[in-house]
């Protein structure tokens, strides 16, 4: 099950959505499925509009000026895109085309389009190079133009887009346009690759009940949440080149490497699988985890593009590269963002990940010491009470203040602000979090090991939000760690993260003179990545 953000997409929907002018809340309706389809948290089952769709001229793929009231008579599927993106993005335009080719013949009476929602990549050369990418050079209109002319068009649309840690972040919109020009039902985009065809389904069925004729969808899938592959799961998938490849739980600790071919849009995918030849050789000479790489053949743009781009690599390739064509191995093992490592210990726990689309390839070194330092960091268990108290002995005053009050709730912002403070010439984890969310719940063991092997050195303090008092401290009483956590409204945190939070839980990494280093926003899945953002952001600070 991918790691999540509480109120992250799944619960945009839940919120107030501003379209027109009309006020807006997800909407069940009398949808196919309708039981099924609320009760999956990785579809959204949309929401339904009436307003006329804001008209708008942009630039497409091919450099042709594009209107929407020129698809008048027609469905038209929109999308916003980020044209560089390697995360969302891809399972929703994968979804578009699936959609259309759910509907037969009658899929020519449906127009899809995007709109960049990337203002640092906003030429023809990038709308195209994604459309290129991903197949869709002529099966879409990609559409760009001025930065001002798409914070209109953003804005029309009610679109959020922003530059957070340097990455993009925006509405993750699809809007279905009836043939009389309205807006008829809007969909969030979930981050599951087994419910991309779910998805496609589901627009499908709207492009239907809005064409004359109400044409066939040639799909009977169910909405049922499509569960996914762990890494404790023994699996038999294809291979690439073929042959079969059994995957889980085995002997020995493995590593692997998610990938699709699009990823070259932004990185050097071709460089960067030859160069982890490498690392094979040596992790099969000096004991560490071997390497599988997995192809997201889910959101791949054919069954074709993966040999075609093996084919092109300056040497053959001196590990197995697995197919994921369910998108239930890359649910399964947690991926978030594409290219993306997991190390799995040998019983299938998930030990450490890494984005490396955004944090960039790691050389050879990097990678081996990253891996090595997970593995003499597999968790044992739970640490106790009492483990923590021995861990934690003989810390600085000022640190050993804050074991004192281990488990407690403290006062609000101003507190938690003025004990940063305090804090100061010590780099501090602030994690916020609430009793109410799942994923926070789901990483709070994993703070209370970080706690108590960093504590005698690093400051670790909560910011429980928007929670209710009795229930916070229930759960810290079942949840110990060895530090306090100050109540208040998530909006306060402002004060102390003035961009805010993006959901939770977040942890914010905070260096010794006071200024913050980084933030992650999101579930914590392992202790080797916990640990090595500690590593590199708290004590490297």
């Amino acid at each position: 099950m991918p790691s999540a953000v509480w109120i992250g997409l799944s619960a945009v929907v839940l919120a107030v959505i501003l379209v027109g002018g009309a006020e807006l809340t997800s909407s069940g309706g009398s949808h196919p499925s309708g039981d099924t389809l609320q009760s999956n948290p990785y579809l959204d089952p949309g929401t339904a509009l009436s307003e006329r769709a804001p008209d708008f001229t942009l630039t497409d793929q091919f450099g042709a000026p594009i209107s929407l009231h020129a698809y008048r008579g027609k469905v038209v599927i929109l999308a916003f895109n980020d044209s560089e993106c390697t995360t969302i993005c891809p399972l929703s335009t994968t979804a578009m085309v699936d959609a259309r080719a759910m509907l037969g013949s009658a899929g020519a009476r449906v127009q899809l389009l995007g709109i960049d929602a990337n203002p640092t990549a906003t030429r023809i050369a990038d709308v195209r190079s994604y459309s290129e990418l991903h197949g869709m050079v002529h099966q879409w209109h990609f559409l760009t133009g001025s930065l001002s002319a798409l914070k209109q068009v953003w804005k029309a649309y009610k679109i959020d887009v922003a530059i957070e840690q340097g990455q993009i972040d925006h509405t993750p919109a699809l809007f279905v346009i009836a043939p009389d020009g309205r807006l008829a039902r809007l969909y969030l985009t979930q981050q599951s690759y087994a419910a991309v065809g779910q998805l496609g389904q589901l627009l499908a069925q709207e492009a239907s009940r809005l064409l004359p004729g109400h044409p066939a969808v040639h799909s009977n899938l169910s909405y049922a949440e499509i569960s996914g592959v762990a890494p404790s799961v023994t699996d038999v998938v294809s291979r690439a080149g073929g042959g079969s490849l059994t995957l889980g739980p085995s002997r020995t600790a493995h590593l692997y490497l998610f990938f699709a071919t699009w990823d070259s849009e932004v990185t050097n995918l071709a460089g960067a699988l030859d160069a982890l030849n490498a690392y094979q050789a040596q992790a099969n000479r000096s004991g560490l985890p071997a390497l599988r790489a997995v192809d997201e053949g889910s959101v791949e743009p054919s069954p074709r593009a993966l040999g075609a781009f093996l084919a092109k690599l300056p040497e053959p390739l001196a590990y197995p590269v697995a197919l994921d064509a369910s998108g239930r191995l890359a649910d399964g093992y947690g991926v978030q963002d594409e290219p993306w490592f997991v190390l799995t210990a040998a019983d299938g726990r998930i030990l450490w990940y890494y984005d490396a689309s955004t944090s960039g390839w790691l050389t050879r070194q990097a990678l081996e010491r990253q891996l090595r330092a997970a593995l003499s960091r597999a968790p044992q268990g739970r640490v106790s009470a009492a483990e923590a108290d021995a861990q934690l002995a003989g810390s600085p005053p000022v640190l050993a203040a804050l074991h004192a009050q281990a488990d407690e709730l403290l006062g609000g912002e101003p507190a938690l602000a003025a004990r940063i403070r305090a804090l100061r010439g010590y780099p501090i984890v602030l994690n916020a979090w609430g009793s109410w969310c799942p994923p926070c719940r789901a990483e709070f063991g994993l703070l209370a090991t970080a706690s108590a092997q960093y504590g005698r050195r690093v400051a670790f303090l909560g910011a429980d939000v928007n929670d209710v008092a009795s229930d916070a401290s229930a759960f810290l009483s079942q949840h110990p760690v060895s530090y306090p956590s100050y109540q208040m409204a998530e909006d306060e945190l402002t004060g102390i993260v003035p961009q805010g939070l993006l959901g939770t839980p977040t942890t914010i990494f905070i260096n010794r003179a006071g200024r913050i280093a980084s933030v992650h926003t999101g579930q914590y899945d392992s202790q080797g990545t916990l640990d090595a953002q500690i590593e590199a952001d708290a004590l490297g600070s």
